[in-house]
């Protein structure tokens, strides 16, 4: 068994993984932040409905589908996968779409009495993000 800071045989060290994960992670929040300032910008003021976290989470749940789609082939050596599925899956996306966000916003149209509003915003996140991923895991797997 390996001492901790040593990788196992194919892994990248704990601390490049965490260098890569932490590096994604900054781009992730920082896209996250923009594209949902210029969303939310873009639906109006005073909209009630958080466009800019959903428009994250769509995107993001595309995103997450074609990397797994691209990861499930397997049309490359595994340990070049590795260090892209820790930027882009856990980092970038990790650091883009906002889960927590997303509930506290639902938890705050609830508490605002705004249930109908908070009941469509969760039914279109959790519907058009499994579709996003379906979609992106297609296109990523149609990829000849």
């Amino acid at each position: 068994m390996p001492r901790y800071g040593r990788a196992m045989a194919g892994e990248p060290s704990p601390l490049f993984a965490s260098m890569t994960v932490a590096v994604g992670g900054a781009v992730g929040s920082v896209l996250r932040y923009h594209v949902g300032r210029v969303v939310t910008n873009l639906s109006g003021p005073g909209n009630a409905f958080p466009w800019g976290t959903l428009a994250v989470n769509i995107v993001g749940s595309l995103a997450m589908g074609a990397l797994v789609g691209w990861l499930a082939r397997g049309s490359f050596n595994p340990q070049s996968a590795e260090p892209w599925r820790l930027f882009v899956g856990v980092g970038l996306l990790g650091g883009f779409t906002t889960f927590s966000a997303f509930s506290s916003e639902l938890v705050t149209l609830i508490h605002r009495g705004q249930v109908g509003l908070a009941a469509g915003y969760a039914a279109a996140s959790l519907i058009a993000g499994m579709a996003a991923v379906i979609v992106g895991l297609v296109a990523a797997q149609s990829v000849p």
